[in-house]
């Protein structure tokens, strides 16, 4: 068939590499603007765009997918749309302009965690299984027939990261063989079932770790924040951001956002048991190792969150 591909970041990549590579004709991507990055803000393709001219197949970069976008797509007469983590919605006459209509590849078991973060909000959530969503795109949020699925056990002290790692490259097959199975005129999709709950996008303060929770509930914030929009603490009115976060291994006695050496680890209290930083990024300086942020610390009793 002829597709046209939507997608913007790393975790869309498995899914248009997998596509170029099979029997169909990747005739477009499309993708967000190039954005401004890092510290020099120097304007940079996304990584879709990248993976497109890599491929040789033509990007459409747009915003959003307004009257100008949706006609440079519909002149191409796709068969069928795909669409991973492109960043915008997809709304009529487009929607309808595809033989097929659009598929969406989400990264959750729909309808749990409908919306822009669904990763991100299990694990803040503390959910031990996740999985990928193949459905028909429709006007309303994430909401359409489910035509495949897949369960993904979360591996144990998993960041947001990986878990969106495995699941871009399981969910790649996943979307592989619906479009076989939209070919070749086979393919079912059944109504989702059950009560959505949403998952919006996230802000940076919703990084922000409450060391009065029980350890459990700061360390599934710390892992579904991580690497974005990114885990942090204030020590002293100073922002450090948490890159490495466990259950300590020493049961101490160690108040809610008391910090304190112990067996070569630097623990924080909670409400219940001690969490063990393993690296951090104060504000302005480079990642480096707990212990060594540690040791420059001038106070003699820091307390994160204060």
């Amino acid at each position: 068939m002829r597709l046209v591909f939507a997608g913007t970041p790393v975790p869309a990549v498995p899914s248009l590499r997998l596509l170029a590579a099979s029997a169909h004709d990747v005739a477009a991507v499309v993708t967000r603007p190039d954005a401004p990055l890092g510290r020099k803000r120097m304007l940079t393709p996304s990584p879709v765009a990248v993976a497109a001219e890599e491929l040789g197949i033509p990007t459409i970069r747009a915003a959003r997918l307004d009257a100008a976008a949706s006609d440079r797509i519909a002149a191409l007469q796709p068969d069928l749309g795909v669409i991973v983590a492109y960043g915008g919605l997809v709304r009529e006459p487009l929607l309808s302009a595809p033989r097929y209509g659009w598929i969406n590849l989400h990264f959750s078991l729909l309808p749990a965690w409908r919306g822009a973060a669904p990763v991100q909000h299990a694990l803040i959530a503390g959910e031990t299984t996740t999985g990928a969503t193949v459905f028909r795109l429709v006007p309303e949020l994430d909401a359409g027939d489910v035509f495949d699925q897949l369960t993904y056990p979360v591996p144990p002290g998993a960041t947001a990261g990986d878990v969106l790692d495995a699941l871009a490259h399981r969910g790649a097959y996943l979307v592989e063989g619906v479009v076989d199975a939209i070919e070749a005129g086979i393919a079912v999709a059944h109504p989702q079932s059950g009560a959505p709950t949403f998952a919006p996008k996230l802000s940076a303060e919703d990084g922000l770790l409450h060391w009065d929770e029980p350890a459990d509930r700061i360390l599934s914030r710390f892992r579904g924040t991580t690497p974005e929009p990114g885990a942090f603490t204030t020590v002293d009115g100073a922002r450090v951001k948490i890159l490495e976060a466990a259950p300590a291994d020493d049961d101490i006695a160690l108040a809610p956002g008391h910090i304190a050496a112990a067996g070569g680890a630097i623990l924080v209290g909670t409400a219940s048991l001690p969490v063990a930083l393993g690296r951090v990024q104060p504000a302005g300086k480079g990642p480096m190792d707990a212990a060594d942020w540690w040791r420059g610390l001038r106070s003699l009793d820091p307390v994160a969150g204060r």
